[in-house]
């Protein structure tokens, strides 16, 4: 175990040298700050990673990372690194990107107790009984939980849509798009689910706060 926890050192070493032939001014030009244009909500699954899997270099994706990428309004970490990248960063897209055979899904669609996490899973749980018609009419159990993780990504963008902080960017006429994405750790590709939130007019009218 100590070899394997070591390993992580000798590859940092390795790593840092690389950047430095391949660029001298690499680690100079990181340590005078970040102008990252995405904030990436996704997965604490260790195999969805946000630079690796969008070919992307430090400083360009700021990360926020839970179980079952979820947008969960009482979260002040969540709140936080939102605030943060809308508000100080001033990101230009938000990518809510969740994974097929998300674990977080597949224990909130059963019934077993699993201890503390049960009440994360339950805001999961939530989702599927919004879309509970959709989702028990698929017979298939696989399709089923497929769809539930797209529909679960689709939800988590409506909440961030439904935030002060994202709405008063919106009212300031702060170019700030909203998407959502699945990967498929199957074939390394990534599905655009196509749903992108651009205004407070994209929520219903229930949501859309008055402007300060």
């Amino acid at each position: 175990m100590e070899t394997s926890y070591k390993k992580l050192l000798e590859n940092n070493k390795a790593w840092s040298e690389k950047h430095k032939n391949e660029d001298p001014n690499f680690f100079p030009q990181m340590a005078q700050g970040q102008k990252p244009e995405y904030l990436w909500i996704g997965c604490s699954d260790s195999r969805v990673a946000a630079n690796e899997i969008t070919g992307t270099r430090p400083g360009e994706v700021f990360v926020h990372r839970n179980i079952a990428n979820m947008v969960v309004h009482t979260d002040m970490n969540m709140l936080s690194v939102l605030s943060y990248a809308v508000d100080v960063l001033q990101v230009k897209h938000i990518i809510v990107c969740g994974h097929y055979n998300c674990g977080g899904v597949l224990a909130a669609m059963g019934n077993q107790q699993f201890g503390l996490i049960d009440n994360w899973l339950r805001h999961i749980k939530d989702v599927y009984r919004f879309h509970h018609e959709e989702l028990d009419a698929i017979v298939d159990e696989n399709e089923r939980a497929r769809r539930f993780v797209e529909l679960n990504i689709i939800e988590q963008v409506h909440d961030l849509g439904k935030t002060s902080i994202v709405q008063n960017a919106w009212d300031r006429k702060q170019p700030l798009h909203i998407h959502g994405w699945v990967y498929d750790i199957h074939d390394g590709l990534i599905n655009d689910l196509n749903v992108t939130f651009t205004s407070s007019k994209d929520l219903h009218n229930v949501y859309q706060f008055d402007k300060l």
